[in-house]
């Protein structure tokens, strides 16, 4: 395998009930038969879209390794390629719920578990009353010898995540997202600037558009670290490859080359923090 190359599939697809697995399992075949080595689901991919409204299910969470996060493993590990989910995660100590998505690798083993940072809390998004914010940044994980973080829908809407996981040795930030068609263009601009500002590919895949949940989805879509848009897809399974040496060379360029001056970012995160 080359490990200067890293094939990736962006599904746009989701698989609410569990009767809809076998089609999880057959797109992710489908990418893995176009050669792909990493798939990308978009934001909780085996749920319905709960934040709709603003009441919560018990039936819309699971506990660690729950059922939703088995059917991904299980899927991962039958057609032997890594994959990123997600879920509603309830706290088995505390009780409290956390939008997480789920890195796992080809034998179904989780490599990275992330929780959504930033809630919307409006009209059709009323996450905050669904689940808390996570609190933390977990560290890229390596896939097919590329550096890989993640970041979920909002989030991305504040740069401190990219930037942040760039210096800590990401390559991909992926991005999985839950969004409506009318404010793609919006959604373009931010995911190419975080390319650009973290120098890194942001691979963002979507969920698909279904007015029923309240969402009409826009394309999912690849940027380049110097912010050329590499893929915009509504398609149920397209595939991208993505070259090493395309971000050597943008990290030898402006702005590539810029230092990150996390002593001075830092001391100023710090005193607002502070008060």
């Amino acid at each position: 395998m080359n490990s200067r190359l890293l094939t990736v599939a962006l599904i746009t697809d989701v698989f609410p009930e569990p009767e809809e697995y076998d089609g999880l399992l057959a797109r992710l075949r489908d990418a893995r038969a176009r050669g792909a080595q990493l798939a990308v689901l978009p934001e909780l991919p085996l749920n319905r879209w709960a934040p709709a409204t603003r009441t919560p299910s018990d039936a819309d969470a699971e506990p660690p390794a729950g059922p939703r996060a088995s059917a991904l493993a299980a899927a991962a590990r039958t057609a032997g390629l890594a994959v990123l989910g997600g879920a509603i995660v309830r706290d088995p100590s505390s009780g409290r719920r956390h939008n997480t998505a789920l890195l796992l690798d080809p034998a179904g083993k989780e490599q990275l578990r992330y929780r959504k940072i930033h809630l919307p809390d409006e009209e059709g998004y009323w996450e905050a009353h669904h689940y808390e914010p996570g609190d933390r940044l977990p560290a890229p994980v390596d896939v097919g010898g590329f550096g890989i973080g993640v970041q979920v829908c909002s989030d991305a809407n504040r740069p401190q995540g990219c930037n942040a996981l760039a210096a800590m040795g990401a390559e991909v930030i992926l991005v999985p997202r839950a969004t409506p068609a009318e404010t793609y263009e919006r959604w373009r601009l931010v995911l190419r600037a975080g390319a650009v500002t973290s120098c890194a590919w942001v691979v963002s895949v979507n969920r698909p558009g279904t007015r029923s949940g309240g969402i009409i989805g826009g394309p999912s879509m690849v940027s380049g670290p110097s912010g050329e848009v590499l893929l915009e897809t509504t398609d149920p399974v397209a595939v991208v490859t993505l070259e090493k040496a395309v971000l050597e060379r943008a990290r030898r360029q402006y702005p590539g080359y810029l230092d990150v001056r996390a002593d001075i970012y830092g001391r100023v995160w710090g005193d607002v923090a502070g008060g």
